[in-house]
């Protein structure tokens, strides 16, 4: 058993499917993270800013500006309102309408006076001015400035601020804690990924140990199916059936190996013995020429035996062609009928033949003969002495049926199913009667490949009723050749000798 190469897992479907999985993952939780990042800021972004809105609408109801001048009043003995207007001093900046500073607290000063034109631009915009500044210690600030209007009807530019660093660090937090997170989720995916690939793709194993134990001899085995209703149920679906038709046709092929070489011992083994016994035993030319026409008859016997092999082989491999023409069914029944007039009354059969209307068919004249050929055969072969035998052609729309009808020996139900398999004998039939049992198989072969049906009614005692349906000729028909692909012919039985019984 050759050696697996290192690394050979690298190339497996459970590994490709768990490193897609892993990629999918990584690109999905990197993106949610940034995702949930940016809500994060929002949120607190929106956070600060209505608070913000509400502290500098706030500032009107304790800044007065008397003179140029930044007044505040409140009530220093209320602690809670001590502590609002002592907030908003921190963070503080006011400017008159030409952008020139009034009042500026410290920090606001370090983190930088607006220029005059940026002021004026604000106030000229009636817009909330935002602005994001750092101070020289690295604190980070939001800014809300905009117009301020005092009891004078002037107009002057307030902005007051708060630090932003809380919501930083929260969102730095955020990043840190979700980089920390990030490869355990990733790995719990992967490995997750694992498994299920994993249990995915177990039956496409099974298949393979199947696959490696099927040969000639052991081709029982089938995959018991999952029932869920996946790609993969359907691929065990088809492998198992794939399975059942190489049993099938093993089976058929083994039953053919055994009837041809018992076909071909049985006529080999006698014409060796009549020749043997004319050679030993003959004295008189008489004799000898008995023996040689025993062994002719048995070589005719051979030489059928042989055509039949030549023409399974042909349809089996897909070699065999139809040769259409346009000509009329009833016209070919009536010949064969009165071909077969001969044996039938040394056997004491009525033969009969009813045809009615147009019946063209655009057809291989050489198969559909064969077709009718073989019915006739079997209908006299198994018709009792005294009975009757009655081909019929109809036109029927855009069909045209024949129907070979006799008063025979009939066929049991439950052989009726499988008249039509390759080398199947109904049993009871005599020495004389049997065959190779390819006839009914190449009577329905020649009616799929022509693109009809075939109907069989019996009942033992009393007769067998054939009945074939055909496509009526068309009016542009005209003689062409098909090639009959292997594929038109899977699962129609073979084609076999002229003749033939069933």
């Amino acid at each position: 058993m050759a050696k697996k190469p290192r690394f050979s897992f690298l190339r497996g479907l459970r590994f490709r499917l768990t490193l897609a999985n892993g990629i999918f993952l990584v690109g999905l939780l990197v993106f949610l993270g940034f995702f949930f990042r940016g809500v994060l800021s929002l949120i607190l972004d929106n956070q600060i800013q209505d608070i913000l809105n509400e502290e500098w609408y706030a500032v009107k109801g304790y800044l007065i500006i008397h003179r140029g001048e930044a007044d505040w009043r409140y009530d220093s003995e209320d602690r809670e309102e001590e502590f609002i207007v002592k907030r908003m001093q921190r963070v503080f900046f006011l400017a008159d309408a030409k952008g020139k500073k009034i009042a500026a607290s410290d920090i606001f000063e370090d983190l930088g006076i607006p220029p005059e034109k940026e002021v004026v631009a604000a106030l000229g915009s009636k817009q909330p001015y935002w602005l994001e500044k750092r101070s020289s210690s690295g604190e980070l600030y939001r800014i809300r400035g905009g117009l301020f209007v005092d009891d004078d009807n002037k107009s002057y530019f307030v902005a007051i601020g708060r630090p932003n660093s809380a919501n930083e660090a929260i969102l730095d937090e955020f990043s840190r804690d979700y980089q920390r997170l990030l490869p355990v989720f990733i790995l719990s995916g992967c490995l997750l990924g694992w498994l299920v690939a994993g249990r995915a793709i177990r039956p496409v194993h099974e298949l393979a140990r199947t696959a490696e134990l099927v040969s000639g001899d052991n081709l029982s085995l089938r995959i018991p199916p999952r029932r869920s209703g996946d790609e993969l149920d359907n691929l065990i679906h088809t492998f198992n059936s794939m399975v059942e038709r190489l049993e099938q046709s093993f089976r058929m092929t083994r039953q053919f190996n055994a009837d041809v070489s018992h076909e071909l011992r049985t006529p080999l083994t006698a014409i060796r013995g009549q020749l043997e016994v004319a050679l030993f035993t003959a004295t008189t030319k008489e004799q000898y020429r008995e023996a040689m026409i025993n062994a002719l008859e048995d070589v005719e016997r051979l030489s059928q035996t042989v055509r039949a092999m030549l023409l399974l082989s042909q349809a089996e491999s897909g070699q065999l062609a139809l040769t259409r023409s346009v000509f009329d069914l009833a016209d070919v029944v009536r010949d064969l009928v009165g071909e077969f007039q001969i044996p039938a009354e040394e056997a004491r059969v009525e033969m009969l033949c009813e045809a009615d209307g147009v019946t063209g068919i655009e057809a291989d004249r050489i198969q559909i003969e064969r077709m009718v050929n073989n019915l006739l055969s079997n209908a006299v072969k198994y018709t009792r002495s005294g009975g009757k035998v009655v081909a019929r052609v109809s036109a029927q729309e855009e069909q045209v049926l024949l129907e070979v009808e006799d008063t025979g020996v009939g066929i049991p139900a439950d052989h009726l199913p499988h008249i039509f398999d390759r080398f199947y004998r109904v049993p009871g039939a005599s020495k004389e009667q049997q065959g190779l049992g390819l006839g009914l198989s190449f009577v329905a072969w020649i009616v799929k490949a022509h693109g009809g049906s075939i109907h069989v009614d019996s009942m033992p005692g009393k007769g067998t009723r054939f009945a074939i349906t055909l496509p009526a000729a068309q009016k542009t028909g005209g003689g062409e050749r098909l090639a009959m692909q292997g594929a038109d012919m899977q699962g129609a039985p073979p084609p076999a000798a002229s003749q033939a019984p069933r």
